[in-house]
């Protein structure tokens, strides 16, 4: 039984077309004189061509959405960006992939900055909006207004207390 399995054995794998005659080294044949084996090796897949190319990743949309001078309302996305080209100024959030959207209802309005050539982006409000105190710019030192809201945090999300509120307001 086991001299049936070896030959059909090497029926199938051709042992006679691994097994040959002709030497595989002819200095080293010529002076053994014997039989030597060459193996043949057989390929495990096709050799189909294959690319590294040919997979792309979907657009991501970046860039300005709402340009100088344009019409906003709370909530529009004024900037679409990867880290900070573009910096928030007043009346203008932040989010955490750095998207800068519009708090206030007014006009866009971009600023470069002389020095350091940082880019600003500000939100101008619509007439008869009353400014936050830590947005306005007083040149005089001595105004009330002035002195009490360079007490509060420079937060973008700032929301004075009512008690606050009352002292700056007068409400």
């Amino acid at each position: 039984m086991n001299v049936m399995n070896l030959s059909t054995l090497c029926r199938r794998v051709g042992l006679r077309e691994m097994v040959s005659s002709t030497p595989v080294y002819t200095g080293a044949s010529e002076t053994s004189g014997g039989l030597s084996l060459i193996f043949r090796r057989w390929a495990t897949k096709k050799t189909a061509g294959s690319t590294k190319n040919g997979r792309d990743s979907n657009p991501k949309y970046l860039g300005v959405k709402k340009f100088g001078g344009e019409r906003v309302i709370p909530g529009n996305i004024i900037v679409r960006q990867r880290g900070t080209r573009f910096h928030p100024g007043d009346y203008v959030g932040m989010g955490k992939d750095h998207t800068l959207y519009a708090l206030k209802e007014g006009n866009v309005r971009f600023e470069r900055h002389k020095l350091s050539g940082r880019k600003w982006v500000h939100v101008v409000p619509k007439e008869g909006h009353l400014l936050h105190p830590l947005y306005s710019t007083a040149d005089t030192e001595g105004d009330a207004d002035t002195s009490k809201a360079r007490r509060y945090p420079k937060s973008k999300n700032f929301q004075p207390t009512f008690a606050a509120r009352r002292q700056l307001f007068g409400e």
